[in-house]
């Protein structure tokens, strides 16, 4: 469903684990600061009201979107990060770059996420225009980080309930 059509804030809470105990890495690309920075808060926030401990929290930066899929191997091979969330934004320009770096990065987020088996999310706004971007950070269309970490949430909490049956 388009955002334009659904707020990106409210989604469902039903049986959210217990993550008080988990670690979470944010990675935050450090191209279209004003957007990246209003996605890292609502991920932030986020975690924080539903019972992540701030220092379980652990943030970097990276220079652009691109980056996120390395620092995100980097940070999902380490032993004590359950959940890794990837927030950037790629903004429409003159030239298709857009497309290239959205589709590296989905691919390379996907392959890190099955390669370690660990939650990596992929929270890279990819809005036409600077005005659509905002609206979806925080904005009439809510924040993506919000919905990138509560994302996180639930997959770990998919992640205990297929492994707790074995």
């Amino acid at each position: 469903m388009a955002s334009e059509l659904k707020n990106l804030s409210v989604f469902s809470t039903d049986a959210l684990p217990d993550v008080s105990h988990r670690r979470f890495a944010i990675l935050v690309s450090e191209w279209n600061t004003e957007v990246t920075e209003a996605l890292y808060n609502g991920a932030h926030q986020t975690l924080l009201q539903y019972g992540v401990k701030a220092e379980n929290i652990v943030r970097a930066n990276v220079p652009g979107s691109y980056e996120l899929t390395l620092g995100s191997q980097w940070f999902a091979q380490r032993d004590d990060i359950d959940a890794v969330i990837a927030l950037g934004c790629v903004i429409q320009g003159e030239t298709k770059h857009n497309d290239y770096i959205n589709h590296a990065v989905a691919q390379g987020l996907t392959n890190v996420s099955l390669k370690t088996s660990k939650p990596v999310i992929f929270g890279v706004l990819t809005p036409n225009d600077q005005q659509q971007a905002l609206d979806r950070a925080g904005g009439k269309h809510g924040n993506k980080g919000d919905e990138a970490a509560i994302t996180a949430i639930k997959m770990l909490g998919l992640q205990k309930q297929v492994y707790s049956k074995i």
